[in-house]
C-alpha cells in the first residue's frame, strides 16, 4: 500500500492517472458505462480501496478546470431567443419544477427529519438535471432536431432556477448575509458587461484569438469570487458563459461554434479530474445496507415521478403522444453533476447522517445510466462536437438528424 502511495506522488504516477482517465472510460463505453460513471469508479477504487488523491491538491486543481469549463459551456450555449419562443411551455414546465421541489422539499423533511435548508439541497439533489452534463452527452441520444430542442431548453431553464434556489438556500442563514450576498452577486453581473466591452475594445484587436483564454480567465476568476460567496463554482462559471453569449454582438467570436467547440474540448480534457475527485471524496462508512435501501427509494420514486411530471405534461401542452414525451423526458434523467456538487455542500456544510450522503450518490451514479439503457443507446462520452462517439470498434452510424447537439 505504501509502495502505491509513494508511486502516485510521482511524476509518473501522475502520467499513468492522465492516461487512465483519458483513455480507459472510452474502453468501457461499449458496455453503456458513461465515462463519467467510469472517471467516478476510478476516484472511489483509488480513495476507498487504496487512499489515494483524497487531498491531492494538484488533481484538485485540475477537476475546479473541468467544473468551470462545463458551467462555461452550459452557459454558452444558453439562447434567449431559443428559450423565448418557448416560454409558454417552458413557464408551466417551471412552474411544476416548483410545485415537486415544495413537495419534495416537505417530503424530505418529515421522512428523514431534516432542517428546512438540507432537505432542500436533498430535494435538489434529486430532481435537479444536470445541464452541462446533457447538452455534451445529446447527440448519443438519436433524437430528432427539434427533440433535441426541447431537452436543451427544458435543461437549461431547470437549472436557471436550481441555481437561483440554490444561491438563496446556502445565504439564507440571515437577512443581512442574504442581502449582502445578492448585492455581491448583482455587482458580479453588472461588472461583466464592462470587463467585456474593455476587452473587446482594448484587447481583442491587439491579441487576435485571445477569447477563449480571456472566457476561460473570466470563468475561473467569478467562479473563485461566487465559491467565496458560498455558492460553489458552478454559478461564476454559469453566469460568465451567459454574458458572453448575450455579448455576441460585439464580439461574434465569443460565442460562436467554433468557442463553443473549443470550450467543450477543454471541459472534456478537465472533467474526468471533476468526476474522479468526487469519487476520492467518499467516505466508507457513507455506504451501508441504510444507504442502499434509501438510494433504492429515491430512484423508484424520483425518477418515475420525474419522467411522469414531463411527458403528461407535454402530453397535455403540446399534444405530443406519450412516446415522443418519453423521448424528451428520458435524456433530463442525469443528475450526477448537481448532485455531486451538492453532495460536497452537504458534507462540508451539515451534519446530515453519512447514509443519506450513500443513498444520494447511488441514487445519481444510477439514473445516470437511465438514458443509455432506456434508449437502448450507447452511453455518453465527453467527446468533441462533430467527433462519433467511441462505442466499440467501428464509429456508430449517426443519422444527421442526430449527429449534432445543436440546432443546424
Amino acid at each position: 500500500m505504501d509502495r502505491v502511495q509513494a508511486f502516485f506522488a510521482t511524476e509518473p504516477g501522475y502520467v499513468v492517472l492522465l492516461f487512465t482517465l483519458l483513455v480507459l472510460p472510452r474502453l468501457v463505453v461499449r458496455w453503456r458505462l458513461p465515462t463519467a460513471i467510469t472517471a467516478f469508479g476510478l476516484g472511489a477504487l483509488a480513495g476507498l480501496g487504496f487512499d489515494l488523491f483524497a487531498e491531492d491538491q494538484t488533481v484538485h486543481l485540475l477537476s475546479t478546470f473541468g467544473i468551470v469549463a462545463l458551467f462555461l459551456f452550459a452557459g454558452l450555449d444558453v439562447d434567449a431567443a431559443d428559450l423565448a419562443r418557448r416560454t409558454k411551455v417552458l413557464v408551466q414546465h417551471l412552474v411544476i419544477r416548483v410545485l415537486l421541489l415544495a413537495v419534495a422539499t416537505v417530503a424530505l423533511a418529515r421522512w428523514l427529519d431534516l432542517a428546512v435548508r438540507p432537505a432542500v439541497l436533498v430535494a435538489l439533489a434529486l430532481l435537479t438535471p444536470s445541464t452541462g452534463f446533457i447538452l455534451d452527452s445529446l447527440r448519443g441520444f438519436g433524437l430528432s432536431a427539434e427533440e433535441r430542442l426541447w431537452v436543451r431548453s427544458k435543461a437549461i431553464a431547470t437549472e436557471l432556477l436550481a441555481l437561483t434556489v440554490l444561491f438563496v438556500v446556502l445565504q439564507s442563514a440571515s437577512w443581512p448575509r442574504l442581502a449582502l450576498a445578492t448585492l455581491a452577486l448583482i455587482a458580479l453581473v453588472a461588472m461583466l458587461p464592462a470587463v467585456f466591452r474593455f476587452f473587446a475594445a482594448r484587447v481583442a484587436p491587439y491579441a487576435p484569438t485571445s477569447e477563449f483564454a480571456f472566457l476561460l480567465m473570466m470563468a475561473v476568476l467569478c467562479a473563485y469570487a461566487t465559491r467565496r460567496l458560498g455558492v460553489y463554482y458552478l454559478v461564476g462559471a454559469f453566469v460568465v458563459g451567459v454574458a458572453g453569449r448575450r455579448f455576441r454582438t460585439r464580439l461574434p467570436a465569443m460565442a460562436s461554434e467554433q468557442m463553443l467547440h473549443a470550450i467543450e474540448v477543454f471541459a472534456s480534457f478537465f472533467i474526468p479530474f471533476y468526476f474522479f475527485s468526487a469519487g476520492t471524496s467518499l467516505r466508507r462508512g457513507e455506504f451501508t445496507v441504510a444507504a442502499l435501501v434509501l438510494g433504492v427509494a429515491f430512484l423508484g420514486l424520483a425518477v418515475p415521478l420525474r419522467i411522469a411530471s414531463i411527458a403528461l405534461h407535454r402530453r397535455l401542452a403540446l399534444g405530443e403522444r406519450l412516446a415522443e414525451s418519453i423521448r424528451v423526458a428520458t435524456p433530463l434523467m442525469p443528475t450526477l453533476v448537481f448532485t455531486l456538487v451538492i453532495v460536497g455542500i452537504l458534507r462540508e456544510r451539515y451534519e446530515l447522517p453519512a447514509w443519506i450522503l450513500g443513498a444520494l450518490v447511488i441514487y445519481t451514479v444510477v439514473n445516470t445510466l437511465v438514458p443509455g439503457f432506456a434508449l437502448g443507446l450507447p452511453a455518453p462520452a465527453f467527446d468533441a462536437p462533430g467527433l462519433p462517439a467511441q462505442t466499440g470498434d467501428e464509429p456508430p452510424a449517426v443519422s444527421p438528424a442526430a449527429g449534432s447537439s445543436r440546432p443546424p
